[in-house]
């Protein structure tokens, strides 16, 4: 079974990270095997822009067939804005709720990310998923690279 994994921009960083490259690296090997196909958003395409060359042309080098495209809705920005409503993160925390609302409504299988403080998070994933299941949505399955690569 091929599992639909949203990723956020913290994972392509964590390539060139020396704290995440070695777990990152093995989710990407993965990837290129068509274990994983990858779920990128237009959020992580701006979040890019400016970022440094090595990290662009890491990007550009997924395989497009392990690419799924997906833009953001309305849907999952008055989602996003529900999880600031609901105070499960402050406000400099929007574009992270972005990714939450829009991995909810696309029916990822996981999201991935490296962020710990606003994203992988057991007190955040219990806000994310209790403003989900409260405005009829599913839950969604929050990890790090790591913790998805036996799947």
């Amino acid at each position: 079974m091929i599992h639909r994994v949203y990723i956020d921009t913290s994972v392509i960083g964590g390539y060139f990270d020396e704290e995440f490259d070695f777990y990152t690296k093995l989710f990407f090997e993965k990837v290129e095997l068509g274990k994983f196909k990858v779920i990128l958003s237009d959020i992580l395409t701006t979040e890019l822009q400016g970022a440094p060359d090595k990290v662009v042309d890491f990007f550009k080098s997924i395989p497009k067939t392990q690419i799924e495209y997906v833009d953001q809705t309305e849907d999952s920005i008055i989602l996003a804005d529900s999880y600031l409503k609901e105070g499960v993160v402050g406000k400099t925390s929007r574009t992270d709720c972005r990714h939450i609302a829009l991995a909810t409504l696309v029916n990822a299988d996981i999201l991935i990310s490296w962020n710990f403080k606003h994203i992988v998070n057991i007190t955040r994933i219990r806000g994310y998923n209790s403003v989900n299941i409260k405005y009829g949505h599913r839950i969604l399955e929050i990890r790090t690279p790591r913790e998805i690569l036996e799947l």
